[in-house]
């Protein structure tokens, strides 16, 4: 078994960040969202990764990634020229892939389970094709499933304007060798991408057992500012345990479970969690509130910040209130003499907002 995990893309959704970045390697609770998926493909068992990149951000990619030591595997970079769909970044991969079935993982989306039990389950039931499925509210914004009461997929439909279910597919799957040949026959839908979903009906119409497995936690498709948010405030929920290794004076108060990295100082301020603060960051007569990542070489002084991501570098000085943001790496926003209340921000990295 190998794994394909996709990391290409533009991120347009998540722009101006992603036009310095890509959006795969933003960080959830001070780690790139890349980082938990290949933390779940390497407790599954498999040793053997691709990761497609783009030619824009796949330098990137590398440097945070690495050659796969840190997790004890081997990683194969992929070049996928242009963004021209999920099938399309198989058919690329094809090669790395041979005659291996696989696990394929957006490298953006974050679910609330270990893929093990779903390999099992691909390799108990002898599968062509496991996919992974979630009710969801909104079914017309994603692929769309119809599955009979086996389990059994009778038909997949791409973002439909009447959804036939409300079961949507979740960025996980699990192919046999198969799905190349799915892939060979099938052509571009009207958004000029080849469709994973159209794969995967070329597989039903051809009587390969197609199975679903309905994912009954959490999913997070971060592909926007408020996703990236949302994802940062469940991952601190469910993982963030008490860790202070940096300084905290005797002026300030940690409440709750906070994460303070080396380096780290906190000056006459509270910080309640869950929050994470990285390495080598200063707190300064400040409040940090609940479901906050700060990165590391960052500065907050003389203000109030919640529910938000502070990116590597970035500073924020004297807001009296900043949520609910996303701050790009090595931005500034600061306050000089203009009264402000809530700031809601969305900057990209080497940004500055001066009120």
């Amino acid at each position: 078994m190998k794994a394909l995990v996709l990391s290409g893309g533009k991120g347009t959704r998540l722009r101006p960040l992603t036009h310095t970045t890509a959006k795969q390697l933003i960080p959830v609770a001070n780690k790139p969202i890349i980082h938990y998926v290949i933390d779940s493909i390497v407790k599954a068992g498999i040793k053997d990764i691709g990761v497609i990149i783009a030619p824009e951000t796949g330098q990137d990619v590398k440097d945070a990634v690495g050659d796969g030591s840190r997790w004890g595997v081997n990683i194969t970079y992929i070049l996928q020229d242009e963004p021209a769909g999920l099938a399309h970044a198989v058919k690329t991969a094809k090669g790395f892939l041979g005659d291996s079935p696989f696990v394929m993982y957006l490298g953006d989306n974050l679910i609330g389970m270990e893929i093990d039990g779903f390999i099992d389950e691909f390799n108990r039931e002898h599968c062509d094709a496991l996919i992974l499925l979630k009710h969801v509210a909104e079914p017309q914004r994603f692929g769309v499933a119809e599955i009979n009461d086996k389990g059994e997929v009778v038909r997949l439909i791409e973002k439909p304007k009447e959804p036939p279910s409300d079961l949507a597919l979740v960025g996980v799957y699990v192919f046999s060798p198969d799905i190349h040949n799915a892939i060979d026959v099938i052509k571009p839908s009207w958004r000029g991408e080849l469709e994973i979903t159209d794969a995967i009906q070329e597989l039903i119409s051809g009587n390969k057992k197609v199975k679903s497995h309905i994912l009954d936690s959490w999913w997070l498709d971060t592909g926007k500012k408020d996703d990236m948010l949302e994802a940062n405030r469940v991952v601190l929920d469910e993982m963030i345990h008490s860790d202070i290794k940096g300084k905290v004076d005797a002026e300030s108060k940690v409440i709750g479970r906070v994460s303070i990295d080396e380096g780290s100082y906190i000056e006459n301020s509270t910080v309640r969690g869950p929050a994470v603060i990285g390495k080598n960051t200063v707190v300064r007569n400040s409040f940090v509130g609940p479901y906050t990542s700060i990165g590391n070489d960052c500065l907050v002084e003389n203000t109030s910040v919640e529910f938000s991501v502070m990116l590597d570098g970035s500073k924020v000085i004297g807001i009296e209130r900043l949520e609910e943001s996303l701050v790009g790496k090595k931005s500034v926003i600061c306050k000089d003499d203009v009264p402000h209340k809530a700031l809601r921000l969305h900057i990209g990295d080497d940004s500055e907002v001066r009120l």
